[in-house]
């Protein structure tokens, strides 16, 4: 709870994903990727439930293993390689109605704190805003970005009136990181989405931001893993 505000927090895990078989529960430094999530979780200062939203009856074992709450199993409708994002979430709040606050955790990000998570809850609620997303800042900047025409001929993405060669001459742009999402339940009912002209961000640093989405970026966190623990 904060300022009086309850919080829901949904982990969501479906079973079927494709580019890493089974993603979800492989193992990462020596725990199931999504007890990385789980984990740090339950440390919040204001998530008052956490719980799992997946319809594979493995990843439930294992979400409840590492102590996570299962209230309900996911419609296999809700779990489908064009589920949009938004749809797990909304259906949990649905079965569990009454709290103010919603947070997404996916379990691609294990390298996110709980500092993040409470951070961004933080963000969201003490500014009065509806909804606050993670972000980090972008590695290659737009503006150094090229489409290629039919004709082979490189095209600017950005279009600008003088060339920039300097890094540090470029204005700091950034991407979504996909770590944490919150927004007031009542205004995502309403909208459907974490994002709209209200939403403020939480910036998180580059090296707590990796989203695990191949193998390549299994290794490069156990790499990471490995360095913090010395």
């Amino acid at each position: 709870m904060i300022e009086g505000k309850t919080v829901l927090a949904v982990i969501p895990a479906r079973g079927g994903s494709k580019g890493i078989p089974r993603k979800n529960i492989r193992m990462l430094a020596g725990k199931p990727l999504i007890a990385w999530t789980i984990e740090e979780a339950k440390k919040s200062k204001y998530i008052d439930r956490l719980i799992l939203s997946s319809e594979d009856e493995e990843i439930i074992k294992v979400a409840k293993e590492w102590g996570c709450e299962v209230p309900f199993i996911r419609p296999i409708e809700l779990a489908q390689d064009d589920t949009p994002g938004i749809e797990p979430v909304l259906h949990a709040m649905s079965m569990l109605p009454g709290y103010d606050y919603v947070v997404l955790l996916q379990p691609t990000s294990p390298l996110r704190t709980v500092e993040d998570i409470d951070g961004c809850i933080e963000t969201c609620v003490f500014s009065k805003v509806p909804s606050c997303v993670s972000a980090t800042e972008v590695d290659q900047h737009p503006c150094w970005m090229y489409s290629i025409t039919a004709e082979g001929f490189l095209s600017p993405l950005i279009k600008q009136d003088n060339e920039v060669y300097r890094r540090q001459d470029l204005p700091s742009v950034y991407i979504l990181n996909g770590a944490v999402y919150i927004a007031y339940t009542r205004e995502l009912q309403q909208n459907r989405s974490f994002l709209s002209h209200s939403t403020k961000a939480y910036v998180m640093v580059r090296e707590d931001s990796l989203d695990i989405d191949d193998n390549i970026d299994l290794k490069i966190c156990e790499i990471v893993i490995a360095k913090r623990n010395g």
